[in-house]
């Protein structure tokens, strides 16, 4: 697959980025937004870092991956990296999310395989993909990703899937340092911090969020508790709503935001809590499918297979690959992106050496296709993510809220056909206009079913871009609706003002008391376990359909023995006591813990996590 530089729609800023394609970046300007507030991520709140530093997003996709990086110095230029190992010097937004391992026959026993990733593979070649998605096991893999394959290539080479997401960041991480050396130089470098923002599903699971941490360190990102987490629908929403012009927001608004990728769909909605700074909370909690647009080529791959027959189709793609790769790419590059049946009643899909076939459709070279034929590969998938977005729109409308817009970004967002599907089934209103900053006119005068949909420029781009943003900016999102209920093992007494569910801020860390007893000589290191329950109602005792989330081990040796009270028994047996609050917090993508006596932090809580 060659790397492409991928355009929605024709636009005024379209020639530019056309001039400048021969840089190892690409520029955008965004609106100045400064007045964001900082939040927590790993951290408690705290004052930004006084020294300048290098903020890189990482989209660690499913298909594909993206890497965008800012200089705190200059914040209204995020820069897109583009060439990649193995590109050919073609640009592209993205690289591919595949990797291979290989130990030539000669080497000695115990050599560690050499890596290739990206756009280093011939068409034929066998790679790992989709690899993210074995990170977390509560996940359904898409039928075209073999368990028993994957876990046969990895066994091979003594390898685990962190390992190879591991190694993949690593490779990521790596060519994104050379390609800053070269941008900025070496002195630069050396004296520059640099600070990373992962994105994340939105529907992962804690222990997955987690693992993508321990990937990332591994890959040489810094310190679990130093890289930023966020999930992928929440960057898109905090780049799209910064790129509309605030006096086009109104406060009250609700937004889904419909992450389409290439392997996975995600989506959370969003309400307009203020403008000034702008500042959102979750109005629904995040939901997913497997409906991305790698289906779509496998539906294509079908529909061919039926035109020409199983064994010509077979003999083109062993002895013809070329053939089968030109055909493919033209179907990823034109009729995935571009398709409307208003503009394409027929497409010609170029399949050179083939030979003239009437009745299968083929005419010099070229497999004629319909747009209903067309409309039968995409119908399928586009109804999936209706169905999705529609589930959010009817759980905000089930509360009385009124939903205004829809913002369609990822890879999969970049589809006209999709955008138009979208359009026809939640409003009947004309296209908005379109420009590098979308304008519209104030959402909040959409009620009844109308539902503007909005399908930016850099669709594809979108999530890396606000990683970046929330690295430079801090926390748009003031707060979060958990996924679970969460709690540990406890005895006190219910008292309903206290106990009742309830939105989640990150500047308000969930606090669960303790009380323990310690005789003389006992460890100060204690452990507790994190339970959760994902039913609408919690059980009101432990039941064996809760989750164990993670064992949390708290280290007391660092409070002061002066917080210590020293208590004696009936029978005369001294012991020490200790009242202590755990803090968790919950962020867009995962849960951070740290140790409190008497409102004062005294260290932070080391979560293990079940894989």
């Amino acid at each position: 697959m060659s790397a492409l530089n991928l355009p929605l729609r024709p636009s005024n800023s379209t020639s530019k980025r056309n001039q400048d394609s021969r840089n190892y970046f690409t520029k955008y300007t965004p609106p100045s937004s400064t007045e964001a507030i900082n939040g927590p991520v790993r951290e408690p709140a705290r004052e930004p870092p006084k020294d300048d530093r290098l903020i890189v997003g990482i989209d660690f996709g499913t298909t594909f991956s993206g890497v965008a990086a800012v200089y705190t110095s200059t914040p209204d230029d995020i820069e897109i990296i583009k060439t990649w190992p193995g590109g050919n010097g073609i640009t592209s937004d993205k690289v591919p999310t595949e990797l291979s391992y290989d130990v030539p026959s000669s080497a000695p026993e115990g050599t560690e395989p050499t890596v290739k990733w990206g756009f280093q593979f011939r068409p034929e070649e066998g790679r790992l993909r989709c690899i993210k998605l074995f990170l977390d096991r509560s996940q359904k893999l898409p039928f075209y990703v073999s368990p028993l394959e994957t876990a046969a290539q990895l066994k091979k080479y003594g390898k685990n899937v962190v390992d190879a997401v591991s190694d993949y960041l690593t490779q990521i991480h790596a060519h994104t340092m050379d390609m800053l050396t070269r941008r900025y130089g070496e002195s630069f470098m050396a004296s520059t911090k640099v600070d990373f923002v992962l994105t994340c599903p939105a529907v992962w699971s804690d222990a997955a969020k987690n693992t993508t941490l321990l990937a990332a360190e591994r890959a040489g990102m810094g310190g679990r508790s130093q890289i930023q987490m966020i999930s992928e629908p929440e960057a898109a929403a905090v780049y799209t709503l910064k790129a509309i012009q605030p006096n086009h927001l109104a406060i009250g608004s609700h937004f889904v935001v419909c992450d389409a990728g290439g392997g996975t769909v995600d989506l959370i909605a969003y309400k307009i809590m203020t403008l000034k700074p702008l500042q959102v909370e979750e109005s629904a909690v995040g939901t997913g499918g497997l409906c991305g647009s790698a289906f779509l080529n496998y539906r294509f791959e079908e529909h061919v297979r039926s035109r020409l027959g199983p064994s010509k189709f077979d003999e083109m793609k062993t002895k013809k690959g070329k053939t089968w790769q030109m055909g493919l790419k033209y179907f990823e590059e034109f009729v995935k992106r571009n398709f409307n049946e208003d503009e394409h009643q027929e497409v010609n899909v170029p399949f050179p050496g083939l030979p003239d076939d009437e009745e299968a459709g083929l005419d010099s070279g070229f497999l004629v296709m319909t747009a209903v034929q067309i409309k039968e590969i995409f119908e399928p998938v586009v109804k999936e993510v209706c169905d999705l977005v529609q589930g959010q729109v009817d759980g905000l409308r089930s509360k009385g809220e009124i939903v205004s817009g829809i913002v369609l970004v990822g890879g999969f967002g970049q589809s006209d056909y999709l955008y138009r599907r979208l359009k026809s089934h939640f409003s009947s209103a004309a296209p908005p206009p379109y420009s590098e900053y979308p304008t519209h006119k104030p959402l909040m005068s959409n009620t009844g079913n109308s539902i503007e949909v909005m399908q930016p420029v850099y669709a594809w781009t979108a999530v890396v871009r606000g990683a970046v943003l929330r690295g430079l900016e801090g926390n748009m999102v003031i707060s979060r609706r958990a996924r679970m209920h969460y709690g540990t093992s406890y005895a006190t007494v219910y008292d309903e003002e206290k106990h009742s569910s309830e939105a989640i801020s990150p500047l308000e860390p969930i606090s669960f008391h303790y009380t323990r007893n310690f005789r003389p000589g006992q460890s100060l290191t204690v452990t507790d376990d994190l339970i959760a329950c994902e039913t609408d109602d919690p059980p009101a005792a432990y039941t064996k359909d809760l989750i164990h989330v993670c064992t949390l081990t708290t280290d007391l040796n660092a409070v002061p023995r002066s917080l210590f009270t020293r208590l004696t028994t009936t029978r005369g047996v001294e012991f020490d006591n200790l009242d202590f609050t755990l803090e968790m917090i919950v962020d867009s993508a995962g849960l951070g813990f740290e140790l409190k006596v008497d409102g004062l932090r005294y260290g932070r809580v080391e979560a293990e996590f079940q894989t």
